[in-house]
């Protein structure tokens, strides 16, 4: 019921097999994020900042604005997650005309060096050569295969059909 009126959504697994054993217990996601964050006691903007759900909550909002806006533009949901039996995981693939488009997301404000560990070694693994993060800052850049997307850009990220984010986000919340 919670699923067909459109409070939540389970993510499925990518269930292609590269070389590895593969978890295939779909995730949770809320479609409202203030929905998720009030259930789990959230009250302020403080807490939520200094909390450990902070993560996990930019994941639900990412993945639940990648769903409806595949959703409002009437394209399949064709979107999924990746995870193997040694804890390597893809927060999001999203599956277009064929290839795949794995997405990182990450609630810090500075990009760090380690973020980038599991997404290249999903892309070497599948021989991809293209791939998103999205983090809780408001930076744009291109790290050799990987487009970094402030959350701010994550309207543009799901623009597919583009390929790549354009290299600077000209839209702020806001403005």
């Amino acid at each position: 019921m919670l699923e067909a009126s459109y409070i939540i959504y389970l993510l499925q697994p990518y269930h292609q097999n590269f070389g590895k054993r593969l978890v295939k217990t779909p995730k949770l996601y809320f479609l409202d994020t203030a929905l998720a964050a009030w259930l789990v006691n959230i009250k302020s903007p403080e807490e939520l900042a200094l909390g450990n759900l902070r993560g996990p909550l930019f994941e639900n909002l990412v993945v639940s604005e990648v769903l409806k806006w595949r959703l409002n533009r009437r394209q399949n949901k064709d979107i999924y997650f990746w995870r193997d039996s040694n804890g390597q995981e893809i927060d999001l693939l999203i599956e277009e005309n064929g290839s795949l488009l794995p997405v990182e997301c990450k609630a810090g404000q500075t990009i760090a060096a380690d973020w980038f560990g599991g997404i290249e070694k999903f892309l070497d693994v599948t021989g991809s050569n293209r791939a998103w993060l999205i983090y809780g800052g408001d930076q744009t850049q291109q790290r050799k295969r990987v487009s970094v997307l402030g959350w701010q850009g994550l309207a543009e990220a799901t623009e597919l059909r583009s390929g790549s984010p354009r290299e600077t986000v000209r839209t702020r919340v806001g403005s």
